[in-house]
């Protein structure tokens, strides 16, 4: 797709973006009467639950780091108000932290807690930032995207986020590159139209010579076996920008929808990038970064200078209500978000609804997960793009 065509359609997409209170602007805040449903609400109790979620195969290495293994325990925290309603959501901490900010907060409405339009209103609560998102949709009785001003969601693509360096195991019998293959077919089925592939194996696994000519065989090995597909490269700030361009080079007219974190990000570095990119035809691909040891006012002055088109910080990390405030200013300077959720398909899912409401995102990583102690039944993957459910809150359930 046509780099200016497609940011004219995200800008399109977003030009009803709901308004926010961002760093010293003063824009308006709900009224008290606008939802007193909210004000009858007292919280009471919290409870804590452990959830396995599981990856439909083992995930290996990446540039940085060993195997991330079969899927992980998720602490989730339940908030009880007087009145029987619960809401549910992945604890922003530990149970600790978190017992001490429910000390406070006991007692209170969900309305001194949190407001549609601004989120979670104290800083000191955002450990229940996502509780308090679904229990506030679950007492109005709608979606989280809702509750943020969208009438109807804006449906976003969503790739595999699961491609790493598949080949290299079990480390005693590495399965070789055909593993990859096999790995982006299931995915492929599954639902997916984006493979983002982890890149850099002369980071830390193997000779950069050897690194790199199997992260070119593995970019076109998957270019040429889903040619209906979209592929992004992550290389988790293993290259230096010479080194990345050798990749460039080495993968010839293979197109990628995006580049995230190839190197350490600085002007100097993605003022290089981007050169190279534009003089030699490959204006149209984004660049992501964000994700590691983030700088947001680096990437913002980097947003301005067109050297970098996604922001990508965690939306756990950082949080839905941060987020919802740093949306307007990624869109004042034709900036785009894609919050990081790796990990977990519960981050994947948050994620739906803060893009549905605000559009402004190309793609949201998708992390498969399966999982008998949540219902996660309510989010479909159906070619490439993933919709919000219209149910109360996020739509999940716990089941145990």
């Amino acid at each position: 797709m046509n780099r200016r065509y497609f940011l004219q359609t995200i800008a399109a997409a977003t030009a009803a973006i709901p308004s926010l209170s961002i760093d010293g602007m003063n824009l308006p805040e709900d009224r008290e009467d606008s939802h007193p449903e909210l004000t009858r609400h007292k919280i009471k109790t919290v409870k804590y639950t452990q959830i396995q979620l599981r990856y439909p195969r083992l995930v290996g290495k990446n540039s940085r780091l060993d195997v991330h293994g079969t899927g992980p325990n998720v602490t989730i925290c339940t908030l009880t108000t007087d009145r029987g309603a619960e809401g549910i959501g992945m604890l922003r901490g530990n149970t600790e932290n978190a017992d001490k900010v429910f000390a406070a907060i006991k007692d209170k409405s969900v309305w001194e807690l949190f407001q549609p339009s601004q989120g979670t209103l104290d800083e000191r609560h955002l450990i229940f930032d996502f509780c308090l998102y679904d229990l506030a949709g679950v007492i109005l009785n709608k979606p989280v995207y809702a509750l943020m001003g969208a009438e109807k969601p804006v449906v976003t693509r969503c790739y595999s986020g699961m491609i790493y360096f598949d080949e290299m195991e079990p480390e005693n019998n590495p399965a070789g590159l055909d593993k990859v293959l096999e790995n982006c077919r299931y995915d492929y089925e599954y639902g997916y139209r984006q493979f983002k592939v982890k890149i850099g194996r002369g980071g830390k696994w193997m000779s950069k010579e050897e690194g790199l000519k199997t992260d070119i065989a593995v970019t076109g090995m998957i270019f040429e076996n889903f040619p209906d597909c979209d592929i992004l490269v992550d290389g988790n700030d293993a290259f230096t920008v010479d080194y990345f361009i050798s990749y460039l080079e080495g993968i010839k007219d293979v197109p990628l929808f995006w580049i995230e974190e190839p190197f350490r990000e600085t002007r100097e570095n993605y003022a290089g990038l981007r050169k190279w990119l534009t003089d030699n035809g490959r204006r149209n691909t984004l660049l992501a970064d964000g994700e590691a040891n983030p700088d947001l006012e680096l990437a913002l002055e980097l947003g301005r200078e067109k050297l970098l088109d996604v922001y990508i910080d965690d939306i756990a990390g950082y949080g839905m209500t941060r987020w919802r405030k740093l949306a307007p200013r990624l869109q004042e300077i034709g900036m785009m978000m894609s919050p990081h959720a790796w990990g977990s398909a519960l981050k994947s899912f948050y994620i739906t609804h803060l893009t549905g409401a605000y559009g402004n995102t190309p793609t949201i990583e998708g992390v498969t997960c399966f999982s008998d102690d949540i219902d996660l039944s309510a989010y479909r993957l159906v070619k490439g793009r993933i919709t919000p459910p219209s149910a109360p809150g996020f739509g999940m359930k716990l089941l145990k």
